[in-house]
């Protein structure tokens, strides 16, 4: 049964949704498990060493998948590749993969690696100087190429989106955000992969920005602003407010756990990260 404040947050959360449009789970609908997995960022140092360990020990944590940000030359055996998280009860959430990968015949290749290891979300971390800047039309045409992007991955099996860092919540000369912009032009298709730490770095509100975009936030990146050594709950985000948002669109799929670094040591970050995130969404 629901405490009272957990009540009211999920009611303003929905109420917040169905303002913008989105879609949300009526009372009669089986609410989704949603699933919670790891950035492997975050224990980039112990991937380099020994990818194998690193995966092994995450599986024993409790994580029910992982991210990518990099191969360390796994993807040239993809079934191995796909065997090693088998065998440690993992699922590929994700991976963080630069837009060159996605453009032309390279978007054909990563879509079959990524069919191999069971992944349907191809997610840029990051855009070159290119594809970003100060005015209104660049944003604009990077939404199209997003958009163009998404489309052809469609019949791929592959799911398109981007995870901000802080520059696109700066305010252009337009006085919107390039992130507003963005998603306000982009193909429904194209997803959002929230950074809720990055976002609060760069003077934006996360849970105005899950209420407005939402429907597109299949995967969300918990991560602390202000923390102790990145353990999720010890930063004042309002989590509960983040997960409310996140269930009543009935889309996000995945929390993913990402931090930058630690003193406790990475391992110990991501086991009370979990910890924390099991009893506050249970």
């Amino acid at each position: 049964m629901l405490s009272r404040r957990q009540f009211l947050s999920s009611a303003a959360a929905g109420a917040a949704l169905a303002a913008t449009g989105v879609r949300t789970l009526s009372a009669a609908e089986p609410e989704k498990k949603i699933l919670l997995g790891i950035q492997l960022y975050s224990v980039r140092g112990e991937c380099k060493k020994d990818l194998v360990k690193t995966i092994e020990t995450i599986g024993k944590i409790g994580y029910e998948g992982v991210e990518f940000a990099g191969y360390y030359g796994w993807d040239k055996k993809p079934k191995e590749f796909r065997k090693l998280l088998d065998d440690n009860g993992l699922r590929c959430c994700g991976t963080h993969t630069a837009v060159p990968t996605l453009l032309g015949d390279a978007l054909k290749r990563t879509a079959d690696l990524h069919n191999a290891l069971g992944n349907r979300f191809l997610m840029v971390p990051s855009l070159p100087r290119q594809y970003r800047g100060n005015t209104r039309e660049k944003w604009l045409a990077t939404a199209k190429l997003f958009s163009d992007i998404a489309e052809k991955a469609k019949p791929l099996g592959m799911r398109v989106g981007y995870h901000n860092h802080s520059y696109e919540f700066k305010k252009l000369d337009s006085g919107e955000t390039g992130w507003d912009v963005f998603y306000s032009n982009a193909s429904p298709d194209v997803l959002m992969q929230l950074d809720t730490g990055n976002c609060m770095g760069g003077g934006g509100d996360p849970l105005a920005i899950l209420a407005k975009h939402g429907k597109r936030a299949a995967t969300v990146h918990l991560k602390e602003f202000r923390g102790t050594d990145g353990v999720l709950g010890t930063g004042g985000t309002k989590w509960n407010q983040v997960f409310s948002l996140c269930k009543a669109t009935g889309v996000t799929e995945w929390y993913i756990v990402e931090y930058g670094g630690s003193k406790i040591g990475v391992f110990e970050t991501a086991r009370r990260s979990l910890d924390f995130l099991k009893k506050a969404t249970a």
